[in-house]
């Protein structure tokens, strides 16, 4: 099992704008999602990732997301508001350092873009917005898709405690006390300013 970084479920006092990109397959998603406490509004788009592009260089495969990504705030006016916090999920096997840097392990899914596998995929996204010039993202986490499904259905039941995705891929994470990993105390999580559980995928 990998941490995610995760340290805690939703607790119904999120709020404000945040955006969303989900990136896991052969279509991905941008979301605008406005928390109201116990309450979430979502806008979102799919947009098309061609196979030329999956199988491609990975420069043009985040060249494509941030274009998608461009076209999306242009269409709801957000273009000129200040950083909105981006959270990543890539539904793909990473090696997290922290909760905004994971190094891609492996392509799964039929993507096999070269130069990706051992970087930073958040770098990646972070780069190919700075070669635009035109618009500014604050990746303020990097998930995979199953610990999205925890905290989405943590966000309307906080007894949630397990996600699991059965599609395309396989996988699972569920909420851990840290009493019981002691092996995470490297990656510096005895911090009392947060909580004693991470999720583990």
């Amino acid at each position: 099992m990998l941490p995610s970084f995760i340290r805690g479920v939703p607790n119904g006092t999120e709020r404000g704008d945040f955006l969303a990109l989900d990136l896991g397959g052969t279509n991905f998603r941008v979301l605008l999602i406005k928390l109201k406490g116990d309450v979430a509004e979502m806008t979102g788009k799919v947009y098309r990732i061609p196979e030329e592009i999956m199988r491609g260089v990975g420069t043009v495969l985040f060249d494509h997301i941030s274009q998608c990504l461009a076209d999306f705030l242009e269409e709801h006016d957000l273009k000129e508001c200040k950083e909105l916090p981006l959270g990543f999920t890539f539904s793909f096997p990473v090696q997290q350092e922290n909760l905004t840097t994971g190094r891609l392990i492996s392509w799964t899914k039929g993507f096999n873009a070269k130069g990706v596998e051992g970087q930073d995929v958040v770098q990646c996204l972070r780069d190919a917005c700075n070669r635009r010039k035109d618009i500014s993202i604050d990746v303020v986490a990097l998930l995979n898709d199953t610990v999205g499904t925890l905290m989405a259905c943590a966000f309307k039941d906080s007894t949630c405690q397990i996600g699991v995705i059965l599609g395309t891929g396989t996988n699972a994470c569920y909420m851990e006390k840290l009493s019981n990993c002691p092996k995470l105390k490297k990656y510096g999580f005895d911090d009392d300013r947060y909580p004693k559980e991470v999720s583990l995928k």
